[in-house]
């Protein structure tokens, strides 16, 4: 409950010391306008703004302290204001709801100034007036870097959402997305596109008998060299497991099948190239390629590569079969 607030002039002075938006301003010129103010106490945990109710004060923190939450009082506290600072002047400079949840973290004990004595203040004080403008503007400069944490955070968690943890390439998530784009655009040029899907040979046996950090190795390594055997232009995805699927815009069965043959040797060690292969390391894998029938989708495309793959699989593993 508010109360008026009695100030004489030993009151007025000591009052206003610490005050960020009386700091500098002369007493007298604003002391028949803090007549006029009250006096308010907040318990702890009570809440004071809110985004569905209109504000028409300032609330300035006399002792106590108050917590801001975006969102829902049941979020994490985006700051905590002390003694000193205030809270609303920017639901009345907008004119519009407050932005956030202000909610006592102690007891608090508050000087509340309604906005038509605000803007008297203004008027009335060139400090005053010069306060709330500073004071305006590292509210927008917080907000904005908030706004820029904010959206930090969100790329970061697009980022993860569409990237492989493990190898560093994009994910099967991605695939639907990109490979399709892809398809389309191939088709609307009058372009081929193939489409490539590795198996890491004998896998699971890896695994039992080099245990699963040296898998997790594994399964890096051959996406390293991948990246460097493939073109910038090739769709690359962990499809899953030890399975990896390349797109390969601009490129017929034939020439997919002559770049996965080169990649399978890269992979297998057998170039005796320690940069660009496997060598200390026993892997070998099947590949399946197909190319893109007009007309047709992409998980036909998928599947035709995926029987291409079991072929090679059938074959003694190790090759690459269409």
């Amino acid at each position: 409950m508010s109360q008026p607030l009695a100030i004489n002039s030993d009151y007025k002075r000591s009052l206003l010391e610490g005050l960020e938006l009386f700091h500098g301003v002369c007493p007298d010129d604003v002391q028949e306008l803090l007549q006029r103010c009250d006096r308010s106490d907040l318990g702890k945990g009570e809440l004071l703004l809110s985004p569905v109710e209109k504000n028409e004060y300032v609330y300035i923190v006399l002792s106590g302290a108050l917590n801001v939450h975006v969102g829902s009082p049941d979020a994490p506290v985006l700051v905590s204001m002390e003694v000193g600072a205030c809270v609303g002047e920017m639901s009345i400079i907008e004119d519009r709801d407050p932005s956030a949840y202000v909610i006592g973290a102690e007891d608090t004990h508050l000087l509340l100034i309604h906005q038509s004595v605000l803007w008297e203040m203004v008027n009335a004080s060139h400090e005053f007036a010069k306060n709330l403008l500073v004071m305006l503007s590292e509210r927008v400069r917080s907000h904005n870097h908030v706004i820029a944490d904010s959206y930090g955070e969100l790329r970061k968690f697009e980022r993860h959402a569409r990237t492989d943890a493990l190898t560093g390439l994009s994910n099967r998530h991605t695939m639907e997305d990109s490979f399709e784009r892809e398809i389309a655009r191939c088709e609307n040029d009058g372009d081929p596109v193939s489409l490539i899907m590795i198996d890491i040979d004998n896998f699971k046996v890896f695994n039992d008998q080099f245990g699963h950090v040296a898998g997790d190795r594994a399964l890096s390594a051959v996406a390293s060299i991948l990246r460097h055997q493939f073109r910038p232009r090739d769709l690359l995805v962990r499809f899953g497991g030890d399975e990896f699927a390349i797109l390969l815009p601009e490129v017929d069965e034939s020439s997919a099948v002559a770049i996965a043959d080169r990649v399978r040797i890269a992979v297998s060690g057998d170039t005796g190239d320690s940069d660009d292969s496997l060598i200390q390391i026993p892997v070998k894998i099947s590949m399946g390629v197909a190319e893109h029938t007009h007309g047709n989708t992409l998980p036909s495309l998928l599947r035709a590569a995926d029987a291409a793959l079991y072929r090679a699989k059938h074959a003694g593993r190790n090759v690459v079969s269409t």
